[in-house]
């Protein structure tokens, strides 16, 4: 991606005033910003799963002071350092970074009130064992509030993995239906979908120009893939509740 091309999936999601750090808020590239929408109370316990480079984490332990907690779930020792660095510079003590995977959370049953995300559990084979996870890990009445990439049609195979969105991508992402019910078959309840980006033509536009040729299929341009990608996916607050 050029110096000048900006990733409209993660790009204007936070105030920069709210940002525990420049470095924090740079090193973010979610779909939504979860900490605005999710009902955050003093005294709760916060998990995100996928934290990267802490800035959702750093957000919610603000919220959560001074008697709750805020964890921080990475896989990769480059982004937990990150994470930390940014945790020293903001001053915040109530964080905490785990390493380990989104499939196997490292934290007891019953053990956070609210679990969020941003554009990570697309990314993951297996969204039936990352749900069924946080709903282990949350208590009675625990709350499930995510931001993620998902489809509002399908699109064709070949055309899945093809445009990089920052981090991730719209190949692993899911209908907007399914995630409800992969959420039900683990056990939440009011499972909703709630679109809060639908990304126009030139969004799309800009998205392809910086799409490797070499990763388009075969009798495709960029012309092709900007139409059949119009209107099929969107960001999205995903919400439910253990019962």
């Amino acid at each position: 991606m050029s110096a000048e091309a900006v990733d409209p999936i993660s790009s204007g999601l936070y105030d920069a005033a709210e940002a525990p750090s420049e470095v924090a808020l740079a090193a973010s590239l979610g779909c939504g910003n979860p900490t605005a929408l999710a009902q955050l109370n003093p005294g709760e316990d916060v998990l995100d799963l996928g934290s990267g480079g802490g800035l959702d984490v750093l957000l919610s332990a603000r919220r959560v002071a001074p008697d709750g907690t805020a964890y921080g779930l990475d896989m990769t020792v480059e982004m937990l350092e990150l994470a930390r660095r940014n945790q020293a510079e903001a001053g915040i003590q109530n964080a905490t970074f785990l390493q380990g995977t989104i499939e196997d959370v490292p934290l007891p049953d019953q053990s956070v009130d609210v679990v969020i995300s941003n554009c990570v559990i697309n990314l993951s084979p297996d969204k039936d064992t990352v749900l069924r996870e946080a709903f282990r890990v949350l208590r009675p009445h625990g709350r499930f509030a995510v931001s993620d990439i998902v489809l509002l049609r399908e699109i064709p195979d070949e055309l899945r993995g093809v445009v990089r969105l920052g981090t991730g991508c719209i190949s692993g992402a899911l209908r907007d239906g399914d995630f409800v019910q992969k959420l039900t078959a683990a056990g939440f309840e009011d499972a909703g979908v709630e679109v809060t980006r639908r990304y126009t033509r030139d969004e799309l536009e800009s998205m392809a120009e910086v799409t490797d040729v070499a990763r388009i299929p075969d009798g495709w341009d960029r012309t092709d893939l900007v139409q059949a990608l119009d209107g099929a996916f969107a960001s999205a607050f995903i919400r439910a509740n253990k019962p």
